[in-house]
């Protein structure tokens, strides 16, 4: 594909959208209405349809009754291109029925519209015009709510689109999807949101699709009964998709959602399916050692030497990073049980693998058919991460949220080795815009940016010679512990000669204290006789006094 927009990160701000009523649409669109017992909103929903200034004949309506308890019917009013169908046999629940409604659809474009949302005039022509400019937009609507109950007619509601006083037909709810406003506020209409980060605001009530991108991937995961928004969002990230929140495309929500009505309760049920499905949310895969059925990162080993590729394999399971998958790819088609001389066998060391891995859940022999992880790793056998070194690359990368990380391990004359980190949205959306003379690594760094690292740094060495070790190595944390142990045993026996220092210390001073007692004693004493010896001389002294006195007095006497 040739002169596509190539959109850096989710800034679509390299888009230039024409001013609404002032362009020519070219596209065809469906719009599936997933419907269950609403048929009062749904009436008002088609009402709204009818009058759209997105062109009638480009626009066709597939409503799908998902098995409601009185069966739904198309009203007085509906757009001129509408069909009722039911829901097929073998599922339930508003994915089975959106899922429905896209095998039928015809349209360039997939329009997914819940039946109590009462679209403003221009609401499919502010997302369409998005799709007219790169064919990897989803596009999504902003939501008023209101807790009205008294509810307008089909006329009414058609009369106030057809007049401008959409915004007047219900009154405004306090209520508002504050947490996906809050991310596209702070985050430049979502134009400097992260990958992890743009997919969250994915609300499936008004949302638009190109349909090949959304039959690209699957489609709806019909599995779920709720939470399918979360899920599909994840999965449209990592198809190269870019999100773009349009807040001329309105509508009415009628009522509120069940998230805003009993929030707890919906969490604690959609966390264990968001958790097994959208590696994004750490914060749900806190669980020590805990397997997914999407890994956070799919680490690929190319088969080598039993011992090369077995140092790599146990090296990444070791991770401190516990959320990894392994793949081991090979001919293993040429195996079979077919008579052989064990050990002349040219296929022994790929014999060796399948026996080593073949009955370990985390290892692959085969690519998985289960799950897109966000991030791809490749590491060449008989190199040797360390057990923190995927986590750091995985933060690194997100940090930056950069398309590829190639870590060079050693250069020789045959070339520079490597292990890389690919970030998935990011290849997807390179062969979404790549041309036929496209490098392909410089696509990726126009889009989401490229760094080479030094695979030593990153704790990447050679497998030791002899592998696997025939003493078992000591664990990272009994090693540390033990380490630990010495330095608390040499802390113990210091600590103890402080101890017997100290009581000597105390012993001497005791003694000290003791002569300083006596010594203090004999000091009072001495001080008391020398008083006492002062006032007798002084007594002495006075006497011989008074008789001189009163022998100059008396002389006779």
């Amino acid at each position: 594909m040739t002169g596509i927009p190539r959109i850096r990160h989710n800034d679509f701000g390299v888009l230039t959208p024409p001013a609404l009523g002032e362009w020519e649409p070219t596209l065809t669109v469906t719009v599936v209405i997933p419907v269950h017992d609403r048929q009062e909103t749904l009436d008002l929903t088609l009402a709204a349809l009818s009058a759209q200034s997105y062109p009638e004949h480009l626009i066709d309506v597939v409503v799908v009754d998902d098995g409601s308890t009185t069966p739904l019917r198309l009203p007085e009013i509906v757009p001129a291109k509408t069909t009722l169908m039911s829901s097929p046999p073998g599922g339930w629940g508003r994915a089975w029925a959106v899922q429905a409604g896209l095998d039928a659809a015809t349209g360039e474009v997939v329009f997914v519209l819940d039946a109590d949302m009462v679209p403003h005039r221009r609401h499919v022509e502010a997302q369409l015009r998005w799709h007219h400019l790169a064919p990897y937009v989803v596009a999504l609507g902003w939501i008023d709510f209101t807790a009205a109950t008294d509810l307008p007619t089909q006329e009414q509601v058609r009369r106030a689109l057809e007049t401008g006083a959409e915004g007047e037909l219900f009154p405004l709810a306090p209520h508002r999807h504050d947490w996906a406003e809050r991310i596209i506020h702070d985050h430049d209409g979502l134009r400097t949101a992260s990958s992890s980060l743009a997919t969250r605001v994915h609300v499936g009530a008004t949302v638009s699709y190109p349909a090949a991108l959304l039959r690209s991937i699957g489609g709806m995961d019909t599995s779920l009964v709720l939470a399918e928004d979360t899920e599909l969002g994840y999965r449209l990230t990592q198809a190269g998709a870019v999100f773009v929140p349009d807040p001329e495309s309105r509508a009415w929500h009628v009522g509120l959602p069940t998230a805003m009505r009993d929030f707890a309760a919906l969490k604690r049920y959609n966390d264990p399916y968001i958790a097994d499905r959208v590696p994004y949310r750490r914060y749900l895969r806190a669980d020590a050692g805990r397997q997914w059925l999407v890994p956070y990162v799919d680490a690929t080993v190319q088969a080598g030497t039993y011992e090369d590729v077995r140092a790599t394999v146990d090296a990444l399971l070791a991770s401190s990073l516990p959320d990894i998958r392994v793949t081991v790819p090979g001919p293993w088609e040429a195996l079979d049980d077919g008579r052989r001389s064990p050990l002349a066998d040219p296929y022994l060391d790929l014999r060796l693998i399948h026996a080593n891995f073949a009955h370990d859940p985390r290892v692959h022999l085969a690519p998985p058919l289960e799950g897109t992880p966000p991030f791809r790793l490749s590491v060449p056998p008989g190199w040797v991460p360390s057990k923190d070194t995927v986590e750091r690359l995985v933060a690194y990368m997100e940090e930056h949220d950069l398309g590829a990380l190639c870590v060079a391990l050693e250069e020789t004359a045959a070339g520079v080795t490597l292990a890389r980190l690919d970030r998935t949205a990011a290849q997807s959306r390179a062969a979404l815009v790549a041309a036929p003379d496209d490098d392909w690594d410089d696509l990726v760094d126009a889009l989401f940016g490229l760094e080479w690292l030094d695979g030593e740094s990153w704790g990447f060495t050679r497998r030791p010679a002899v592998y696997p070790p025939r003493k078992r190595p000591l664990p990272e944390l009994d090693r540390v512990a033990a380490e630990h142990d010495k330095e608390i045993a040499l802390y113990r026996r210091r600590v103890a000669a402080l101890r017997a220092e100290i009581a000597q210390l105390r012993r001497e001073a005791g003694k000290n204290g003791r002569d300083a007692a006596r010594w203090r004693e004999k000091a009072e004493s001495w001080r008391r006789e020398a008083v006492r010896l002062a006032r007798a001389q002084n007594r002495t002294v006075l006497k011989r006094a008074v008789r001189k006195v009163r022998g100059l007095a008396f002389p006779d006497a």
